[in-house]
């Protein structure tokens, strides 16, 4: 429904905002402070020793939260963070603490145990995890209305998650894996064309027709770990500022502004919500989402698809053909943009065209038109037009969302059309 650098790095803002805005933010966020769960044996920490940290695990491929010198008991963290408020210390020196907080915070009301989060574990140790994840987006949506981002992402993550599930069935019973399903099929139909006629599909589907057959359990684990990865990422870049405003309002997000925790694009984003208008929200939207997409794992998805030789790029196309849209009234990928090519076949110009998408979920590009022009479109309207829907689905225990997603479920059908709704037109 998943180059740049990390939004997460820490960049200090002028000297002027961050001294105007600390002696603001100082006196205007002690009630947030105070508001933070408390565990009942949390141990104090100094502030000083929580100032100036660049984070080591910005990019969440490790375990725990963004670095191993910061706490992970959100009551901690509150602590040293009021002290450091109290000090009058400038939010760009605690911006890691500041930061590390509000993660905290939202992992603890998703009944996420950051300290032992670890996507390196695969995804039999993250199950349940990675349920919550998702869950605490929808949490974000049910609770206000204005989150429309928050809301696509835990409805999207019903079909990443299904995906997940197809996968490591994949892995445990090649057998009957999806992988080499799709491969052969895909093989079976490019066999049936004229040899030069094969060679305007486009390059993923050609690897998936002859590498995909060979894929195998190691491949679809490290694959999978992969995407484990990016969707902590993304838990870590975006959930916090969300939970942030959900605890403390306008002032919380303007103290990880000041922080240097948003760039320009993000800052509209919130001043769209903060407009109050449904036109503000779904501009607030499609800024989250170009920040998740384009900034957060943009170069994940880069390092994901170019390794382990052709192996990377057919499993990243077959996650572009299973997936099916859990958002009501989005587009397959292969509906969105399927495959139309001309060409010279022969000495004549033929058109091809076949049931496959015309791009890789894993480039940013196309991955960024598809969720622009069709995802966020058709959630804003089920949004704006049938926010009950959108309440429900939800609001359903996610996991049994997820199993209605898997491709599993559809194989036979995916299976056939992916053999069937091919054609090979001579043009005048």
């Amino acid at each position: 429904m998943s180059g740049m650098r990390s939004r997460i790095c820490i960049r200090p803002p002028a000297v002027r905002a961050a001294t105007i805005r600390g002696v603001v933010l100082a006196l205007g966020l002690a009630a947030v402070a105070t508001a933070a769960p408390q565990a009942a044996l949390a141990q104090p920490v100094g502030y000083a020793a929580l100032l100036d940290i660049t984070p080591a695990n910005a990019k969440a491929e490790q375990a725990g939260g963004l670095d191993p010198r910061l706490p992970a008991d959100p009551a901690v963290l509150g602590d040293a963070l009021g002290d450091a408020r109290a000090a009058g210390v400038t939010p760009d020196r605690y911006s890691a603490l500041l930061h590390q907080y509000w993660l905290a915070r939202s992992a603890r009301a998703a009944g996420i145990d950051l300290a032992s989060w670890d996507p390196n574990t695969g995804l039999a140790a993250n199950a349940t995890l990675v349920d919550r994840v998702y869950e605490n987006y929808g949490r974000y949506q049910r609770a206000r209305a204005e989150l429309y981002w928050a809301g696509m992402a835990g409805m999207a993550g019903a079909s990443f998650t299904g995906g997940f599930w197809d996968l490591d069935m994949g892995r445990a019973a090649l057998g009957v894996d999806a992988v080499r399903g799709l491969g052969g099929a895909v093989a079976a139909a490019t066999g049936a064309l004229p040899e030069a006629a094969t060679a305007l599909l486009p390059p993923d589907a050609r690897v998936l027709a002859t590498v995909g057959p060979r894929v195998t359990a190691q491949d679809l684990d490290w694959y999978q770990k992969r995407l484990l990865i990016m969707q902590k990422h993304i838990f870590f870049d975006m959930v916090p500022m969300h939970e942030a405003y959900l605890a403390g309002g306008r002032t919380a997000v303007d103290e990880l502004d000041a922080a240097g925790l948003l760039d320009d694009n993000a800052r509209a984003a919130w001043v769209g919500i903060y407009s109050g208008t449904p036109a503000g929200y779904a501009d607030a939207m499609v800024r989250m989402a170009d920040r998740e997409q384009n900034q957060v794992v943009a170069d994940q998805w880069d390092a994901t698809s170019t390794a382990r030789g052709g192996v990377a790029r057919a499993l990243t196309y077959v996650t572009t053909i299973a997936a099916k849209p859990s958002v009501p009234g989005s587009r397959a990928a292969g509906v969105f943009a399927p495959v139309s090519v001309t060409g010279e076949v022969g000495g004549a110009t033929y058109r091809l065209r076949a049931p496959l998408p015309d791009f890789n979920w894993a480039d940013r590009g196309p991955r960024w038109t598809y969720i622009a022009g069709d995802i966020a479109v058709a959630y804003r309207r089920l949004a704006e037009d049938r926010p009950g829907v959108a309440d429900a689905l939800l609001a359903q225990p996610f996991r049994q969302f997820a199993d209605q997603q898997r491709a599993v479920h559809r194989a036979p059908d995916l299976l056939h059309d992916l053999s069937t709704g091919w054609s090979l037109e001579r043009q005048p």
